[in-house]
């Protein structure tokens, strides 16, 4: 009696066409997958291969007909009636068979375009970042989380805002020794005022860029001095005990750096700077409003003098003395 190379074939159609469930397609993938393991074929196997995958190929999706037809478009030993019945052409000796064309992957959606703010729209416009739109952008990073602040800063990659300039190579070298000196000492105060020395950031700013317990606002001033990323690694791991004890968190930092523009630090530097004016300006915007309402009240106490009761106004005479 003859061994069928896929037992129970017939019996596992009818199921599919009384249960109403295809197994065709799988039907088709599992036995080219038996047929191609084995380099050797009897006569009795190979018909039954034939007339098996012949009669599923017409009855499959195209996706399960475009695998099976790269499966055995490589196999050296496919009948010919099957190569045929792909389109594939019965390979010489010593010729390659063409293997089948891949399967494009659907395109993804595209993302929904999203509506630019009043701050985005004021800041492509002027190029230069207002004091209230750098407040904005300083606010946004830190109230973000780790994925929305990596989003942040790839957009500013992209936006035509000004940058800040960049630190002078003298003073940047000069600045990562002493970070990384004070780092290691664990030195939080002299760490925090170099800082905020060498990047122009009043201490405010520096201190909320050290205490940040993220450390993509520590990534973003590391980049801004052009620090190498050998060093900033060592500044993780010694002065931020939080994130030098977690792999993890290093290995996400560190990655971060590594992608990280000098223009995307410099444009942020440039938030961080301008953010510490709208502060200021708003501090002292009471104190303006209040003198200028003196003012207001000053001018409006000044009145014309009235005329007296009883006088006349004066009379304009001409040349001649007489009155007009």
């Amino acid at each position: 009696m003859t061994k069928s190379l896929f037992p129970g074939f017939d019996g596992l159609m009818t199921l599919s066409r009384r249960e109403g469930v295809d197994v065709r397609p799988t039907l088709l993938r599992v036995l080219t997958d038996l047929y191609v393991q084995s380099a050797v074929h009897s006569e009795d196997e190979q018909r039954q291969f034939v007339e098996l995958a012949t009669r599923l190929i017409d009855q499959v999706d195209d996706a399960t007909r475009a695998a099976v037809k790269a499966r055995l478009a490589i196999y050296p030993h496919t009948p010919v009636p099957i190569l045929q019945k792909l389109g594939l052409v019965a390979a010489q000796e010593g010729r390659r068979i063409p293997l089948a064309r891949e399967i494009p992957a659907p395109a993804p959606a595209p993302a929904p375009a999203r509506t630019p703010t009043e701050a985005e729209l004021r800041m492509a416009a002027n190029m230069a970042m207002q004091p209230k739109d750098a407040a904005e952008i300083h606010d946004m990073f830190f109230r973000a989380g780790a994925t929305e602040r990596a989003l942040v800063l790839h957009n500013l990659a992209q936006t035509p805002l000004k940058a800040a300039p960049r630190i002078p190579t003298v003073r940047a070298k000069r600045a990562i020794q002493i970070l990384e000196m004070a780092a290691i000492a664990g030195d939080v105060e002299n760490f925090t005022y170099e800082l905020g020395d060498s990047l122009i950031l009043p201490s405010r700013v520096a201190a909320q860029i050290v205490d940040d317990a993220g450390g993509e606002a520590l990534a973003v001033a590391a980049r801004a001095l052009d620090m190498p990323s050998p060093n900033f690694q060592r500044i993780l791991l010694f002065f931020k005990p939080e994130i030098g004890n977690s792999v993890e968190m290093v290995y996400r930092l560190s990655r971060l750096y590594d992608r990280l523009s000098d223009r995307s630090a410099l444009v942020m530097l440039a938030a961080w700077r301008g953010s510490t004016l709208a502060v200021t300006r708003a501090k002292y915007q009471p104190s303006l409003h209040d003198s200028e309402r003196q003012r207001v009240r000053a001018g409006a106490s000044q009145t014309r003098p009235a005329v007296q009761p009883g006088s006349s106004p004066a009379v304009r005479t001409g040349s001649g003395g007489s009155e007009r």
